[in-house]
């Protein structure tokens, strides 16, 4: 099999999908690995370490779609609506592609993804199982993105993080609440800890209490009864807007009462939840700081603007956006590690398989033979399924 590893082409992107370290893997399993010329250099990976650890380098990028029986990429059409869609026209019917493609929040894309006829895989739509924890993209570039959102958040906060004992005096520490305590915000707890800040988290699942607890953190408990407060993956669900509306309400004393908000509540397919009004930004202390990583599905904030910084009443709201893609070098080391054992999931003694039997691989198949096959998309799409799960996909 030939595996074909693409520059990313979203504005900004510096991370790549594969880096030199997982070529050995990939050609132990019997594949050749062949590389765009400079795909990892802006992740620090230049052109000579893919080929020292066996990959052919290769200038034109259209060369790469037309050799490549495997495509490897970070972000496709979904994922990247900026200039996904030129590399449409280079897939060839029967040729797979693995990345995230963002089907539940852009489901006509997918559609635009099968009418090319190849074999498409949403890393994103990985079962929670133990199996695929080696494989949890998602669960990687969150961690990154947690991280990097506490760094960005210190930058702009006018005050430091921790308690100091000066000669001018004791310098008080800051106040970072964290809102919604998936792994994005489990990173961004531990963090800000690290940093000395005073730390408090809030989420809709009573279960994550003991997490946040064990990571120093104070968890915030309001008198609220979530109905389906996770679903069956250990993800929070959608609530409705009368249950949002009494959290803000219960919310807004902790919310301006501290120096830095990081919301990170994200709904897969839905926009995000609003958790801090423009009311509650009011209400903070100027100065302060407000880190959305929901920013690009509409915001946590009343007042996010995805991509910009916001003042509003002296506090700063940053519209956070591919926080992983700003921490190239680790992000893609993680990504590579998470694709590559996908892959080599998929494949039997050097080829391809897609067993439709593996929940793996059902689960992250969303396009092949010209049609949306994923039964979630299907519905995104006001589609019902035609044929059952285990039919027609060889």
């Amino acid at each position: 099999m030939i595996v074909g590893v693409v520059k990313e082409t979203f504005p900004g992107e510096r991370r790549v999908a594969l880096i030199p370290a997982s070529v050995p893997l990939l050609k132990k399993a019997g594949c050749e690995v062949l590389v765009e010329a400079g795909a990892g250099f802006e992740a620090g990976y230049p052109d000579l370490t893919y080929e020292q650890k066996g990959a052919t380098i290769l200038s034109s990028r259209d060369e790469i779609f037309a050799r490549s029986e495997i495509l490897l990429q970070l972000l496709g059409l979904g994922a990247n609506q900026t200039a996904g869609r030129d590399d449409l026209p280079r897939y060839r019917p029967g040729q797979t592609a693995i990345g995230f493609f963002r089907p539940l929040g852009a489901p006509e894309t997918v559609q635009e993804v099968a009418a090319t006829g190849i074999t498409a895989f949403s890393i994103e739509m990985l079962p929670r199982i133990t199996r695929a924890q080696s494989m949890d993209a998602l669960s990687s570039m969150a961690t990154v993105a947690g991280y990097k959102a506490v760094l960005i958040a210190a930058d702009t906060l006018r005050r430091m993080f921790p308690m100091m004992m000066t000669a001018a005096g004791t310098i008080s520490p800051a106040r970072v609440l964290v809102l919604g305590v998936g792994v994005a915000g489990l990173q961004a707890i531990a963090t800000a800890r690290r940093m000395g800040a005073v730390v408090s988290a809030f989420d809709v699942r009573p279960a994550v209490k003991e997490q946040v607890q064990s990571l120093g953190a104070k968890f915030v408990e309001l008198p609220l009864e979530a109905a389906d407060a996770e679903d069956a993956g250990g993800y929070a669900k959608a609530q409705g807007e009368d249950f949002l509306r009494r959290q803000r309400e219960l919310m807004a004393k902790v919310v301006a009462e501290s120096d830095v908000v990081i919301t990170t509540a994200n709904v897969p397919g839905r926009k995000a939840p609003v958790l801090v009004t423009a009311e509650m930004v009011e209400a903070m202390t100027p100065g302060s700081v407000i880190v959305d990583m929901a920013a690009e599905r509409g915001g946590n904030c009343e007042l996010t603007q995805s991509g910009e910084v916001a003042i509003t009443h002296g506090v700063s709201i940053v519209g956070a956006v591919n926080l992983a893609g700003k921490v190239p070098y680790h992000a893609s080391q993680m990504y590579s590690s998470n694709i590559t054992t996908l892959l080599l999931h998929l494949m039997k003694d050097g080829q391809l398989v897609i067993d439709p039997s593996d929940e793996i691989t059902r689960e992250t198949l969303i396009a092949q033979g010209g049609e949306v096959v994923h039964p979630r998309v299907l519905e995104a799409l006001g589609i019902t399924s035609k044929v059952p799960d285990d039919a027609g996909r060889s």
